[in-house]
């Protein structure tokens, strides 16, 4: 870039494959300069080719770039019926993702690869993803996935509160219906920025960044194996562009960039902890702290007679069996009420 902006005033043409602007050098070059001084002059993309070749209605279609991203990616829009059209950057994208889709419970999807699509050696081949036997793939290819799912295929729901039993966990995880509510009292917005500190497996943080492509997160955690554990989970969920702090709050706050909103799910009663992030976040931000035990609620209390904000009580029951392993009756369990506390910085 900086030797095509060193000949700034000059005659300069740039050619691009691909689609440019679509994670492509296009999207770059924007950055720099103006559309002023500036004459683009685009082919058929890609994701038209394809899609003219497979006859999709591309506003039907998802449209994803993998090319030097994570395939993980993928994982939120395998839904049954989805028709996915992917730009790739090797001869072994297409391999890797047929491989991810059988492990996930997608084996059945059909993998179209179209390679060197308006050139010479264009072609189009099919297989199903779980006997894929395409071979010497040219390495400038778009794949094609018409999405069938398989009994126990891991498909992640649009709405938010997905089920516990979705992420890894040791116990230290915000349930899903007080998950739901959280995420709903964050309110995302898009482009912004969440902390979500002491993150336990980091699922508040992954549902936020399942609500738009463009939000961004960073989960702090002072544990070393639920850092791996959010890791991991980041992946599944295919949000691994999830950031990761591990250390202690609010020290490891420190030096991070301003938040639109944070969620403290556990350590309030650190000292310093509330005041660093209501210190931290951006005018409108928005934190939300989750208490369960009473010391938590005294301090959310205070901070709510200082401050204001809202405060809210979240009490869940779920049924189940009464009377021991024979019972045939059932009754309510409630869960461990939530005081949740809300605040806008103005």
């Amino acid at each position: 870039m900086a030797e095509v902006l060193a000949h700034r005033g000059c005659a300069v043409c740039v050619l691009a494959s691909g689609d440019p602007f679509f994670h492509g050098v296009g999207s770059l070059l924007s950055r720099h300069v103006s559309c002023a001084e500036t004459l683009a002059v685009p082919a058929p993309s890609a994701f038209s080719l394809a899609a003219a070749r497979l006859l999709w209605p591309l506003p039907q279609t998802i449209l994803l770039s993998l090319c030097g991203r994570s395939l993980d990616f993928i994982r939120p829009h395998l839904h049954p019926g989805a028709r996915i059209l992917i730009l790739t950057s090797d001869h072994d994208a297409p391999a890797k993702l047929a491989r991810l889709l059988c492990d996930i419970g997608f084996g059945l999807s059909r993998v179209t690869v179209l390679e060197s699509l308006a050139g010479p050696r264009e072609r189009m081949r099919s297989s199903p993803a779980n006997s894929f036997d395409i071979e010497a793939i040219d390495p400038l290819n778009t794949v094609a996935i018409e999405v069938a799912e398989e009994d126990g295929a891991r498909i992640l729901p649009r709405a938010a509160g997905l089920a516990d039993e979705l992420f890894e966990h040791d116990g230290q995880i915000t349930k899903r219906e007080i998950r739901a509510l959280t995420l709903s009292a964050l309110a995302p917005r898009r482009g912004e920025l969440l902390w979500d500190v002491g993150a336990g497996c980091g699922s508040v943080a992954i549902e936020w960044l399942l609500a738009d492509v463009s939000l961004s997160a960073i989960a702090i955690e002072r544990r070393s194996d639920r850092v791996a554990r959010i890791r991991r989970n980041a992946a599944a969920f295919g949000v691994p562009n999830l950031s990761l702090i591990e250390g202690s709050a609010p020290a490891a706050l420190e030096g991070l960039a301003s938040p639109d909103a944070v969620f403290i799910g556990g350590g309030a009663t650190t000292p310093g902890m509330i005041d660093a992030a209501q210190s931290a976040l951006r005018p409108a931000g928005r934190l939300i702290v989750n208490a369960v035990a009473l010391e938590t609620e005294i301090v959310l209390l205070k901070y709510q007679s200082q401050w204001g904000g809202s405060l809210t009580r979240i009490a869940i029951s779920r049924a189940g069996p009464i009377g021991g392993e024979d019972a045939r009756m059932t009754g309510w369990r409630p869960a461990m009420p939530v005081q949740q506390w809300t605040w806008v910085k103005r």
